[in-house]
């Protein structure tokens, strides 16, 4: 093969954790590997049989760093290559000869990143040997067969859902499955018109419907209002049926006044009335105080009561809710391209509430914070960097998003009400709460075949991008030599780009085309230290969306090219294994499976052994006939079934015995580092407590406390409630960012300037000696440009077009500044071109902006 241009290297010495090996490199077309010959154990005879030889796979596509260092001259340094891998192993090998080593690293580039197309991956050549071979993972889940357990089929038409085929040659919806569940009483014309108004047209289809009270679940991407606030009667009709789907419904299951007092209030579906007075499922934060117009959260929790001794009748004292995953100022900033949230007068009888989850870039550069603080664990064998590992806010983010879950599952199992969930495009944090809500609600999904199922559902069929999010083709970025600039593309690499990068930030803003994410906020540094925010957003109108190339129905070149967008990265799915792990480590009895189960399948997320994980959504997968040209991940799982099983698996379920309830929650404050996923031990990993958010420490335990060596760690936290940052009911918007002093200019420039709560942090971190006992000031967050009156009316304060281009103005000036500070050794005539792109940039920003806002 052309791309190996050495395929063995003898006498090359290992390194990973500070221990060292003698052995042998091969380069093939799938792996790269090392044998070598482990040392006898320490009092071994000289006449035993020495260990077997032991080798290291390594898959391509697991590499996630790779840096050649030359010898320098007159150096006793040999030459060597460290790897990162994605499952966080850290190898560095040492050659003999320089040549070796080059060799080496240029095919290990080529193999990774330059083969430009998915059937060239490992998983379109991989042959399993019996039992493996015996096992068809892919049949393992059915739509039919799960809508048809969760009620939903022809025979159950009562129960207010029914299957829809509208999508089932992928024309109406690229990105969703083929059968969608819908209300009885919406008709597929409905549906027709009510996709034109969601993002993508991913409208809200069911995933979950709770089989004691008959509510659901459902999920789809954002709707299109637009600063002009458009609506849509179709999209309401259909929320307004879902929410609909159980009026009348009794419940099957009596409750028992004299129920024993082992009961857990807040994990029985049975005991409504007990569980809503103990339940306080939306919570306040300190700056940003949750209110729901005349409803107080008190009013909010306690409208679930009712009489014991009366039949239950669902539906008629509901609270639905609408869950919108991202920060408010994101929300708020997307009607700016056309994008946005509900108008909560347009759907009465349901409030909502944002989550405040950061979006994809947030979590990659936090991600890659945790990396840097394991980076060095190649040649020594050193603990992690603890206050790297603070500073990454990893646990503030997977306890954000267990949060999240809570209240949903909350909602739907206690207070007997529907959750429609979204954030921007669907298939991101939604997949996540979507999923973990399930996992809470349904013991079936703690199963390994319920939570195959899931994952299939979830992530697969509703279309989570794993493409995007993982890489599989790996990237030039993440090659390098040292001393050598080969990177030269990657963002801000030369001191002289300020120029280059301000007016990619530029274009990134505004372009709607370029970017596979509905709603990107994130802040790019350039080279002159300057912040500048970037919101990336595709296809404004989901009937511009560019068509995709389809994969061929044959082998060969007719399967386009494709390359991996660093900036769409980002460790969704890793984040759902980590939640899961969290209630799997809280609830120990309650899952069937063990953590080496989730651990895998981290694994073979990028393996690319198999699969399942290799494309961005159903129709990808049937295009590209992946069930007749590639194993399923599962057939790995299935035949080793015993391997993964959890000793401690309790499945007996018990409304009335505390521990055996049917719904599980998250433990407030206890998220914990998965010790075992980043190759380390608990004791490493956790030393000094769960890295517990600010927000969920009281101002009494918020103090840091100092470990020895310069280390940092945190407190035990004191449990508080989740963190819900704005809620909007039919009768008021209110709370964070809805007050009506404040034109969108202000939502742009608070935009241009938000920084995550994570950089927040790490600044506040570089200040020992500030008192965290004192009261946190009451600082409130960027407001909305308009407040809706009880009436229902809506009161603008600014001209949101004027204020678009009164920045898009400012930009320009600033893009214009830069030109005019060239370094001095460049040509005249190249600033005035420059000044001249940045001018006529700046004026293409504002015509794109002036078009989207008629």
């Amino acid at each position: 093969m052309e791309k190996i241009k050495i395929s063995k290297v003898e006498n090359v010495q290992a390194f990973s954790r500070g221990q060292s090996f003698d052995g042998s490199l091969h380069i093939t077309p799938h792996h790269l590997i090392f044998r070598y010959q482990p040392p006898p154990p320490a009092g071994a005879s000289p006449t035993a049989k020495p260990p077997r030889e032991k080798q290291i796979w390594i898959t391509y596509p697991q590499i996630s760093y790779c840096c050649l260092r030359p010898s320098p001259s007159a150096s006793h340094y040999k030459p060597s290559i460290r790897l990162r891998c994605r499952d966080f192993k850290m190898f560095a090998f040492n050659f003999l000869d320089e040549k070796d080593a080059r060799n080496v690293y240029d095919s290990i580039r080529s193999l990774s990143c330059k083969i430009g197309r998915l059937d060239r991956l490992l998983a379109f050549h991989y042959k399993p040997q019996p039992p493996e071979s015996e096992v068809d993972g892919w049949k393992i889940y059915d739509a039919r067969k799960e809508f048809k357990r969760l009620g939903i089929s022809p025979k159950d038409s009562e129960k207010g859902w029914r299957i829809s085929e509208i999508n089932a040659d992928y024309k109406y919806s690229k990105t969703y499955p083929a059968l969608i569940a819908v209300p009885t009483k919406v008709s597929d014309s409905v549906l027709r018109y009510a996709g034109e108004y969601r993002s993508r047209q991913r409208i809200p289809a069911l995933v979950y419907r709770h089989p004691l009270n008959n509510c659901s679940i459902t999920r789809s991407s954002q709707p299109l209002p637009g600063i002009s606030g458009k609506r849509n009667a179709q999209d309401e009709r259909l929320i307004a049926a879902i929410f609909a789907t159980n009026r009348g419904w009794r419940t099957t299951q009596t409750p028992n006044p004299t129920a024993p007092a082992s009961l857990s209030p807040e994990s029985s579906v049975v005991d409504l009335n007990e569980s809503a007075a103990n339940s306080s499922f939306v919570g306040v934060d300190d700056a940003e105080a949750v209110q729901s117009g005349r409803t107080t959260v008190d009013d909010l929790t306690n409208s679930a009561e009712t009489d014991l001794d009366a039949p239950k009748i669902y539906g008629a004292q509901q609270r639905n809710l609408i869950v919108d995953a991202r920060p408010t100022v994101n929300a708020y900033a997307m009607q700016a391209v056309g994008l946005g949230s509900e108008k909560m007068e347009y759907y009465p009888g349901a409030e909502k509430a944002y989550l405040g989850i950061d979006n994809i870039h947030v979590m990659r550069k936090s991600l890659d914070c945790v990396v840097e603080a394991l980076k060095e664990s190649d040649y020594l064998n050193v603990p992690p960097n603890y206050d790297m590992l603070r500073k990454s806010n990893w646990i503030r983010h997977i306890a954000n998003i267990l949060d999240g879950t809570s209240l949903i599952a909350r909602t739907v199992g206690i207070m007997h009400s529907h959750v429609l969930i979204h954030c921007s495009d669907g298939w991101d944090r939604t997949s996540q709460l979507s999923a973990l809500s399930q996992i809470m609600l349904d013991p079936y999904y703690r199963t390994l075949e319920g939570f195959i199922v899931l994952v299939e559902k979830d992530w697969l069929s509703y279309g989570h991008m794993f493409r995007h999010r993982s890489g599989f083709l790996s990237s030039d970025k993440w090659f390098t030599i040292e001393n050598e600039r080969i990177d030269r593309n990657r963002d801000g690499s030369a001191p002289g780009n300020a120029f280059e990068n301000a007016l990619r930030g530029a274009k990134g803003l505004f372009n709607r085309h370029n970017n596979d994410s509905n709603e990107s906020l994130t802040q790019m540094t350039d080279t002159n230290g300057a912040v500048t925010a970037e919101l990336n957003t595709s296809d404004v109108d989901p009937s511009k969306e560019m068509p995709s190339k389809s994969f061929a129905n044959k082998h060969g070149p007719a399967e386009e090219h494709r390359t991996t967008k660093t900036n769409e990265l980002s460790p969704v799915f890793h984040q759902f294994l980590d939640a899961t792990y969290q209630l799997l480590y809280q609830h120990s009895t309650r899952f069937e499976f063990n953590e080496r189960f989730l651990r895998r399948l981290f694994y073979h997320l990028y393996s690319c052994q198999y699969g399942t994980f290799l494309f961005d959504n159903e129709k990808e997968r049937v295009e590209a006939r992946a069930a007749e040209r590639t194993r399923s991940v599962w057939d790995y799982f299935l035949c080793r079934r015993e391997e993964f099983m959890n000793p401690k698996y309790d499945p007996i379920v018990d409304d009335f015995i505390r521990g055996k309830e049917r719904i599980i929650f998250p433990k407030k404050g206890e998220a914990r580092w998965w010790a075992e996923v980043f190759g380390r031990t608990d004791e490493e990993m956790n030393r000094y407590g769960p890295q517990a958010p600010p927000n969920l420490l009281s101002p009494q335990t918020s103090n840091m406390s100092s470990p020895p060596n310069g280390r940092s760690g945190t407190s035990t936290p004191v449990p508080q409630e989740p963190i819900v940052t704005g809620t909007e009911t039919a009768e008021k918007a209110t709370g964070a960012a809805t007050t009506a002093d404040a034109p969108l200019e202000k939502i742009l420039s608070a935009t241009m300037m938000h920084t995550s709560e994570a950089e927040q942090i790490s600044t506040a971190d570089k200040t020992p000696d500030v008192d965290t006992t004192a009261e946190p000031p009451s600082e409130k967050p960027p407001s909305a440009p308009a407040i809706q009156t009880p009436e229902g009316e809506q009161t603008s304060t600014a001209d949101p077009l004027g204020a678009i281009k009164d920045f898009s103005q400012q930009f320009t000036a600033t893009l214009t500044s830069l030109g005019s500070n060239a370094p001095e050794d460049r040509s005249r005539s190249r600033s005035h071109s420059r000044n001249n792109a940045a001018t006529a940039a700046a004026a293409e920003t504002q015509e794109d902006i002036a078009e989207e806002m008629k």
